[in-house]
């Protein structure tokens, strides 16, 4: 079993390192010393006052939010018919049965299913290995066999007089909706060749024609499991046969890099784990055009190995250098991270001095034994890989010592140049010692010539036969021309590869262990998301699965796009570990049972983050989880205590289920599986609700669907159908909503089932994005509830919660939404229902707000204050701090503590607000780039010791010299790159603030002490709701306070 093995950034969360907040991250200079100042500042200027402020009294602003919290609950149960589902639901308590969910049960049984599914994938490249191995047997080679082929490149080209060019010809491509719409050829595969390679080679032209066998298997696989997407054989010959058949387009300058000996499930299948220490020859004759290849040659070397594989690499010439110096003397993971880490050191060798090759064999030889008794390496395949211009003796010592005779580490010398002098004592060696010899001449070589060294390593499967399944971790191929076009239209798409590899079985090539190729096909996360049933893990509840190496395979919160630009993949997307995700898990205790397979239970307290990070659910996780036999995957589930942990079913009939789920305003979840429509082709076209229809008439009985599922969502559809009647009524009502500022009124319920009506046309909707596709967080999704409905599940019941979207743009498009749960029963074990709410214009809010400001309890109705009176600011702040209304309109959505610093600070410290700090290990910081190579600075320790030094001194004086040191500093690093505008995009991991307020403190007053005046306010609940009206002195500005902000800071680690 392979755990992960950590890097740099995974051992510093675990306490190897120095964790330091360091770098803001936006804006990026430095703020922590401003932090460090302000912080000391509060610390002796914030006191309590024995009373408030005379010019606000608290009896008048309690007024105030009691009149605006009565309206608007008023309006939003009016408007979302609240009261009327609650009673609905109450009118079936007695018939509805309320079970705790059993969790292990539960994932037991997911666990089942997905096996089952990954299995039929397995059984397809089964039955595909079979017809390669059956085809090549009867296979006789012929080194002048002429076969025209379709070349994936060439099909349908033309030449300049209008004729089919050679390997090309008219091959029939139709868009088919179950490939996205991609035109494909369901009959036919298509063959492609890699740019570098002839594409009339006699070893290419044999194995293409031998494989054509494989078209009518590729065609059986698609019959049995219309789910299958792309089939595939990538052949040890280099030429990629793929179906179904698309045309593949060259880039522009007419090349295509794609080898699939290159891909990960290529090398997984082909080889078995390896631990690899590579030999990087930098004396002096290695100067020039010599070094840059061997670099190259390394580099290519790192392209092969895969996460179960350990290496490290070691520049040698009468002296030792670990290329990493902080790894001296161990094997580190071959994930993407240490790789690229490695490859920034590669740039900094430089070539001098005399080789001496015994030393570097004697501690590569070391290094190996060593690694291999600790138990965390490959234990299968030892390896090393030397890279030279030459070797002047053959080493026998050396080998006999460490190798000899059982011969458990493979030699495989690559030969830098042209000159052969020393050629024989390399060759020697890798006969000695079960490897291969290869020289490479000119940067054109290295790709071909690297990739020879795992048809040796794979001829012990070969020769035993072991046709392994393995499974690749997510990852995007965008190499693909499938995946090219998919991520011009909807981004790219997240998948796992399964894979086997492909033998020759000719007697008199058994003995030589010779790979033929290997099978595959890919399946997309999604399809995986499929087999969850959402609704059975409650609101808050989710599944996730992880790889052997602790890899996230699916997980709600994985982001492997930037936020920017979402069709970028962050540089380490796929080796996400699930430490870095449920990162409150200190010791990896749920990861490491996970890893190792276990079946059991977990629990922790864990601050889940919603709406863009803004905002946080503090809740109670229960986890459970199990293997997924016959993958490399094990799968868990997430419950969140109190009503997650419970499930309820109800009983209609049929006949009366059907008719209330026909409504015109009845939809089901996009991305749940109500019916499984994808599994035959004469399904595809149905809704969710045609295929129930259909399932539910008995006439289809290849029709799979969720009975139970079913079942409940025609009872919600039952239950919720008085609402449509009632939402309309209102709408045609007159008299009401004259002013249009109540513009949706939505529900949804446990089953993915939502119901909206609009009381405004739609040109007329101020949010024209709410609950449509395009509102991932506002709609139910394949892995969450919507937004509304999960914090609405968090209040108390029979209150609203009322938020401000931030992506809803300007002012005056702006919207307010107000929603509330619906308990099916009174208890606190009780599940959550249904959730709805309505949708209106915030300019309609805000004018609420300013006229129950204006009310005031005098007899002659001359008010002592007023929020008009410019010596008071009022606000309306939510239960995380963001401000509603304000005065002034430019801090709508702002964080409140950004406006009025000192008396978040107050608030913070009487205990009306708390600060939640959260961690994001998939972050995304943007630096200044001063050079090509700065990006390795990042990664650089000894960068990372200085930087912290430097913050380390600078917080030290940095509040008595007002902060000049700081700037002079921090500009000796980034000025220069500041003048040139040049910034870029990198990982890196951040601490950041939330904020929440405190349930049972209703209203507070306060006085804070500054330089030359008390500053006071008052802070009141508004009754039934999530929000709190805030009055503040405005006559004391109390400049001596900071803003409190949100920002994040780069968490920075140094040894």
């Amino acid at each position: 079993m392979h755990q992960k093995g950590r890097t740099f950034k995974a051992l510093a969360r675990e306490g190897g390192f120095l964790k330091m907040r360091g770098v803001k991250v936006v804006p990026a200079r430095l703020r922590c010393g401003l932090f460090f100042f302000m912080w000391i500042i509060q610390s002796t200027a914030v006191v309590d006052g024995a009373g408030t402020h005379q010019g606000i009294p608290p009896q008048v602003v309690k007024l105030w939010a009691s009149a605006f919290g009565g309206e608007m609950k008023s309006i939003a149960a009016k408007y979302s018919g609240s009261q009327l589902l609650q009673k609905k639901y109450k009118e079936f308590e007695r018939s509805v049965r309320v079970e705790e969910i059993d969790g292990l049960k539960l994932v037991k049984r997911l666990a089942e299913n997905m096996e089952e599914m990954f299995c039929k994938k397995a059984e397809a490249m089964k039955r595909l290995v079979e017809a390669a191995e059956e085809a090549h047997l009867q296979h006789e080679e012929d080194p002048n066999l002429q076969y025209e082929y379709f070349n994936a490149v060439l099909i349908n080209e033309q030449d300049e007089d209008g004729n089919s060019v050679e390997l090309g010809g008219e091959f029939i491509l139709q868009p088919n909706d179950h490939f996205n719409n991609l035109s494909v050829n369901l009959s036919l595969s298509v063959v492609q060749v890699p740019t570098n390679m002839y594409n009339k080679d006699s070893a290419i032209v044999n194995g293409v024609y031998w494989s054509e066998a494989l078209n009518k298997v590729f065609v059986d696989n698609f019959e049995r499991d219309p789910s299958l997407i792309w089939q595939y054989f990538g052949s040890a010959k280099g030429f990629f046969r793929q179906y179904p058949g698309i045309k593949w387009t060259p880039d522009e300058h007419g090349v295509i890099a794609f080898d699939c000996r290159n891909r990960k499930w290529y090398i997984q299948a082909a080889t078995s784990p390896k631990d690899v220490v590579i030999l990087v020859d930098v004396s002096g004759s290695m100067k020039g055009l010599r070094l840059t290849i061997a670099k190259q040659t390394v580099s290519s070397i790192l392209d092969t190995l895969g996460d179960d594989d350990f290496f490290n690499i070691i520049a040698y010439n009468e002296e030792l250098r670990y290329v990493e110096p902080c790894l001296n003397g161990t094997l580190v993971q071959a994930d993407v991270t240490n790789k690229d880490h490695f490859r920034e050191h590669l740039d900094k060798l430089f070539a001098k001095g005399i080789g001496m090759l015994d030393r570097a064999l004697t501690e590569a030889f070391e290094l190996l034994s060593d690694f291999n008794q600790t138990g965390r390496g490959s234990v299968c395949s030892q390896a090393i890989m030397l890279v030279t211009d030459g070797a002047v003796d053959t080493y026998d010592a050396v080998f006999a010592k460490y190798n000899w005779p059982d011969r458990k580490v493979r030699i495989f010398p690559y030969l830098i140049g042209r000159e052969s002098a020393f050629a024989d004592n390399l060759k020697w060696m890798a006969c000695a010692n079960k490897g291969y010899f290869t020289q490479i001449s000119t940067l054109a070589d290295v790709q071909e010539n690297v990739m020879e060294y795992l048809h040796v390593l794979s001829r012990p499967k070969v020769i035993d036969q072991e046709h392994d399944v393995v499974w690749t971790e997510a990852y995007i191929d965008s190499t693909l021309p499938q995946a090219q076009k998919l991520e011009d239209n909807q981004g790219p798409v997240l998948m796992t590869t399964v894979a086997m590899p492909v033998f020759s079985t000719k007697n008199e090539t058994k003995n030589k262990g010779i790979l033929l190729g290997v099978v595959g096909t890919d399946v997309p996360v999604s399809e995986l998301l499929k087999t969850i049933p959402k609704y059975k893990l409650g609101i808050h509840g989710y599944a996730f699965a992880i790889t052997n190496n602790g890899y996230i395979l699916t997980h709600p919160d994985l982001r492997p796009l930037y936020e920017e630009g979402k069709k970028r993949r962050k540089p380490n997307y796929s080796s996400v570990d699930l430490s870095e995700v449920e990162w409150e898990d200190k010791d990896d205790e749920l990861r490491n049972a996970m890893v190792n397979r276990k079946t059991g239970i977990f629990s922790m307290e864990v601050k889940k983050t919603v709406d863009k990070g803004k905002r946080v659910l503090v809740l109670h996780n229960d986890y459970y989880y199990t293997d997924i036999k016959g993958t490399p995957f094990s799968l868990g589930v997430a419950l969140s205590r109190g009503h997650g942990k419970y499930f309820f079913r109800g009983s209609v009939t049929v006949e009366e289920g059907l008719h209330d789920l026909e409504h015109p305003d009845v939809a089901l979840a996009d991305e749940w599986t109500y019916c499984n429509t994808d599994e035959h082709p004469e399904h595809r076209y149905l809704s969710q609700i045609e295929a129930i229809k259909l399932y539910l008439s008995g006439e289809q009985p290849h029709l799979k669907c969720d009975k139970e599922l079913i079942q409940e969502v025609l009872f919600d559809a039952v239950v919720t159908a008085p609402i449509e009647a009632y939402w309309t009524s209102l709408a045609l009502n007159k008299s009401e909503n004259s002013d249009k500022g109540v513009e949706i009124a939505y529900l949804g319920t446990r089953t993915g089932l939502s119901r909206i009506n609009l009381f405004v046309v739609p040109d007329q909707l101020s949010n024209q994005d709410f609950l449509t596709a395009e509102d991932k967080e506002g709609v139910f999704n394949a892995d969450h509830f919507p937004l509304w409905y999960k914090r609405a599940a968090e209040q108390v019941p029979g209150t609203f919660i009322y938020s401000l979207p931030f992506n809803t743009g300007s002012e005056n498009k702006s919207v307010v939404l107000a929603s509330t749960a619906i308990q099916l029963l009174d208890e606190r074990k009780s599940p959550i229902a249904a959730a709805v709410g309505i949708q209106m214009k915030l300019e309609f809010f805000q004018r609420k707000f300013w006229t129950a400001s204006r009310q005031c309890a005098a007899l002659d109705g001359k008010c002592s204050i007023s929020c008009d009176n410019d010596d008071i600011n009022c606000y309306l702040i939510d239960n995380n701090g963001f401000i509603l209304v304000a005065e002034d309109s430019s801090l709508t959505s702002v964080f409140f503590g950004e406006a009025e610093g000192a008396v978040m600070s107050k608030l913070l410290t009487m205990g009306s607000f708390k600060r939640v700090t959260l961690y994001d290990y998939q972050a995304i910081c943007r630096i200044y780039a001063e050079s090509s190579d700065s990006s390795s600075s990042l990664l650089d320790p000894y960068f990372a010791f200085f930087a912290a030094v430097k913050w380390l001194l600078t917080e030290l004086v940095i509040f008595l010299v007002e902060f000049n040191l700081y700037s002079w500093w921090h500009s000796d690093f980034t000025a220069k790159a500041q003048r040139d505008g040049r910034t870029m995009l990198v990982p890196c991991d951040t601490e950041y603030p939330a904020f929440i307020s405190e349930r049972t403190i209703k209203e507070t007053t306060g006085n804070i002490g500054c330089d030359d005046c008390n500053k006071s306010f008052v802070i009141q609940q508004i009754p039934s709701s999530n929000l709190f009206m805030v009055v503040v002195d405005n006559k004391c500005t109390c400049r001596d306070f900071g803003p409190i902000t949100m920002d994040p800071i780069e968490i920075m680690y140094i040894l």
